[in-house]
C-alpha cells in the first residue's frame, strides 16, 4: 500500500492543471499506492484524461461520502497530486484504477468543466529546518508506531521497519497517517497542515 521514497523527484515547483478525482471514505497520502474502484462517469472521464496526458491527477476527498454527485464545494481543497498507474475496465462498466500519491497540493483555481473536474493546484513545500525538537519527535513517533504495530496485527513487521527507517519528517507523517485507524477528518487535518514541524507535533 505504501511505497518508500516515492515522494522524491516528482514534479516541478510550478502550478499544475490536472483533472480531479473525488474520493469517498479515504484520504490518499504521498507514497500510497492504492487500488480504487470507480463508477461515476465524471470520475472515469477524469482518469481517462489523465492517462491521455501525463498521467497526473489530483486526489481529494469528499466532505460527505454519501453524496453521489458532489460539486467542487463538496470536496476538500487540499489533497494529493498523484499519477494513474493502471486503468482497467470491468464487465459491469465500472473501472479499477491503481494510483500512486506523489505530493501534497492545494487547489488554487477551478477550471471550466470539461465532462470532469479540472483544477489548478500548487504543491505544498515540505521544507523544514532540522532541530533537536524535531529529531526528538521523530524518535518518539518511531517508538510509538512500533508499539502500535504490535497491537494491530493488520500491520506487518515490514511496515514497522520501514517507518523506523524514515527520518524525513513529512514522509514519516505521511507513512504513519496512511496506516493509522483514524477518522477521515483527522487524516485530512494531517494532510492539510503545511508546516512540517507542526505536522509532527499533531501526529504525536
Amino acid at each position: 500500500m505504501f511505497k518508500k521514497n516515492s515522494i522524491e523527484n516528482f514534479l516541478g515547483k510550478e502550478n499544475k492543471q490536472v483533472p480531479l478525482l473525488p474520493l469517498r471514505d479515504i484520504v490518499v497520502f504521498p507514497g500510497m499506492v492504492i487500488p480504487l474502484f470507480i463508477g461515476r462517469e465524471k470520475s472515469i472521464n477524469a482518469l481517462k484524461y489523465a492517462l491521455s496526458q501525463e498521467k497526473e491527477i489530483f486526489l481529494s476527498t469528499q466532505k460527505n461520502a454519501k453524496m453521489d454527485k458532489p460539486t467542487l464545494r463538496d470536496i476538500y481543497s487540499y489533497g494529493t497530486l498523484g499519477i494513474v498507474l493502471q486503468l482497467l475496465k470491468m464487465p459491469d462498466g465500472t473501472v479499477k484504477s491503481l494510483v500512486e500519491g506523489k505530493s501534497r497540493a492545494k487547489i488554487k483555481n477551478y477550471l471550466p468543466d470539461a465532462g470532469f473536474f479540472m483544477v489548478e493546484v500548487e504543491k505544498i513545500s515540505e521544507h523544514y529546518e532540522p532541530n533537536t525538537k524535531t529529531e526528538a519527535l521523530i524518535r518518539s513517533i518511531h517508538s510509538s508506531f512500533e508499539s502500535y504495530t504490535k497491537l494491530n496485527q493488520k500491520i506487518g513487521e515490514d511496515v514497522a521497519e520501514t517507518v523506523t527507517s524514515i527520518n524525513n519528517p513529512s514522509q514519516l507523517v505521511n507513512t504513519v497517517a496512511a496506516h493509522l485507524t483514524a477518522k477521515i477528518k483527522e487524516k485530512q487535518s494531517l494532510l492539510e497542515i503545511e508546516d512540517v514541524n507542526n505536522r509532527l507535533e499533531v501526529l504525536y
